[in-house]
């Protein structure tokens, strides 16, 4: 892992990004004991407005706490991808729900587009956790933390009647995106 790493979750507001941002915050320090701060921003709409959650992660004590030149971007929609996916380090990446990020926001950065929500609905039959799903997939593509300390952290945080889900959210969003980077 580089010195400091920098991941920011973006989409609608009530999509759980936020969630998603704390629970990788939580796996990288309280799983794997490295320095990780969270922090997010949101519209003055309590739903549907573009929200961001960004996570630093590093080796190395953390003396600013926002995102400057972000490693690796989600936008989960177009309003999000428009707004949220700048600052993108030169082969960075952006993953992009396939079906509600049409238009593609050009950078020096890599492309990874999967159908977040539609998988939740389609494989799980539930669209609330795609935010899992979602936290899977970034995980699976930058390798910030282990798969191991990720779903640690996500079944630590849900409800013992979701742990199931949640799991299985994870490791889909996690498989899925290691077969579309073969």
């Amino acid at each position: 892992m580089a010195e400091r790493f920098e991941i920011r979750f973006s989409g609608a507001g009530g999509q759980g990004l936020i969630t998603a941002g704390i629970i990788l915050a939580e796996a990288a320090s309280i799983v794997e004991g490295k320095n990780a701060v969270q922090s997010q921003s949101y519209g003055p709409e309590a739903r549907g407005g573009a929200s961001k959650s960004e996570v630093i992660i590093s080796d190395t004590p953390i003396d600013y706490p926002k995102a400057t030149i972000v490693d690796a971007c989600l936008a989960m929609t177009q309003e999000a991808a428009d707004k949220y996916a700048v600052g993108i380090k030169p082969g960075g990446v952006l993953l992009l729900d396939a079906d509600f990020v049409p238009r593609e926001p050009k950078g020096d950065f890599k492309v990874i587009k999967m159908p977040i929500m539609r998988t939740a609905k389609e494989d799980l039959g539930r669209e609330i956790v795609a935010n899992v799903v979602a936290l899977g997939a970034m995980i699976a593509l930058t390798d910030v933390v282990s798969r191991e300390a990720g779903e640690k952290a996500v079944l630590a945080k849900v409800p013992a009647a979701f742990k199931d889900l949640n799991q299985k959210a994870y490791s889909l969003g996690f498989e899925k995106v290691k077969e579309l980077m073969k």
